[in-house]
This record gives structure tokens, C-alpha cells and sequence, in this order.
């Protein structure tokens, strides 16, 4: 499955095999577990409101009961989203509360942490409605928050496996 999620920008031959039959998840409202898997850089063309400028595309995961959640996330790097910016950083454990950081961006794929989420409605370009996750709000990190969201309650482990229980080597 992580193999899939990390090649899907992989094109499909006519002949190839297919298999991954999973759909899309709308979490609903509510405070998850997340994992960084992508990470990449582009631009914000501006808005009304905001002036063109850089932007960060994050892809977080979110397990849950029903399956894994992917969700796109975009971090806009203008100064009147800063306070975006420092809500993530301080997400992942990269920076602390009233602490300057120059961000590890090479570090953010892997990074855990938690955050509010809640379906968004927008309009499709047919006119009709459509809903897509998104973050209203990312949480201070804690690394003892670190149980996935949902009824499976797994732990995330260094080569991305679920581990049900967590356990401390030489302890019983």
C-alpha cells in the first residue's frame, strides 16, 4: 500500500496489473493522528487577499477504522500566514512556542502529528457540490499523542507499520 501511495504519480500500461481498489475517505470532523508522506514546493498565484508567493504542498495521512485518509495541504509562505507556518513547525516538533525557526524542510516527510480536521465543501467545475478533508487546525506536538486516530489505535514505527502495542525493549 505505501509502495502504491508513493508511485502514484506512476503511469499504468494498457497490459499492467491493477489492484488497489481503495476509495477516497472524508474524515469526519475531528482531531486525528497524521504522518507527513510528500512534501513538495510551488507557487501560490495570489489571491484578493494574499500576494503571489512560494508555497509548501503537503500530503499528510490520517489512518483511521475505515482506511487511510489522504489529505493535500497547502502552506502559504506570505508573512500574514506566518502564524500557519509556526502552527505546523510546532505540530511536528520541529519548533517550540515563541521560538524563531528556519524550517528542516528536508525533514518534513516522515514528521508526525495531530491536528483538527473537517470536510470542506466546495463547488465542482460541473456546478455540483463535492467535500475534501481539510485542516482547521494543527496541535503543539506531543510525542505521547502519537496513537493513530480510529479504533485500530496503532503506533507508527520506524519503517511506516503499524505496531499495536507499544512496548520499551528490555521492559515486561
Amino acid at each position: 500500500m505505501d509502495e502504491y501511495r508513493n508511485n502514484t504519480a506512476e503511469e499504468i500500461g494498457w497490459d499492467d496489473e491493477i489492484s488497489n481498489d481503495t476509495s477516497y475517505i472524508l474524515l469526519e470532523e475531528g482531531d486525528y493522528n497524521f504522518r507527513v508522506t510528500a512534501f513538495e514546493r510551488g507557487r501560490f498565484p495570489g489571491s484578493a487577499k494574499l500576494p503571489p508567493c512560494n508555497k509548501a504542498i503537503l500530503t499528510l495521512e490520517v489512518r483511521t477504522s475505515e482506511g487511510t485518509a489522504s489529505v493535500k495541504y497547502d502552506l502559504i509562505m506570505c508573512k500574514a500566514m506566518e502564524w500557519k507556518l509556526c502552527e505546523f513547525f510546532c505540530a511536528i516538533g520541529q519548533r517550540k512556542k515563541g521560538e524563531a525557526l528556519r524550517p528542516r524542510w528536508n525533514e518534513v516527510v516522515g514528521s508526525q502529528g495531530r491536528a483538527r480536521f473537517k470536510p470542506r465543501t466546495y463547488t465542482k467545475k460541473d456546478g455540483g457540490e463535492g467535500k475534501s478533508n481539510d485542516v482547521e487546525k494543527f496541535y503543539d506536538y506531543d510525542p505521547t499523542q502519537h496513537q493513530l486516530s480510529g479504533q485500530q489505535q496503532a503506533v507508527w514505527t520506524p519503517d511506516n507499520t503499524p505496531s499495536r502495542t507499544p512496548w520499551d525493549a528490555g521492559k515486561f
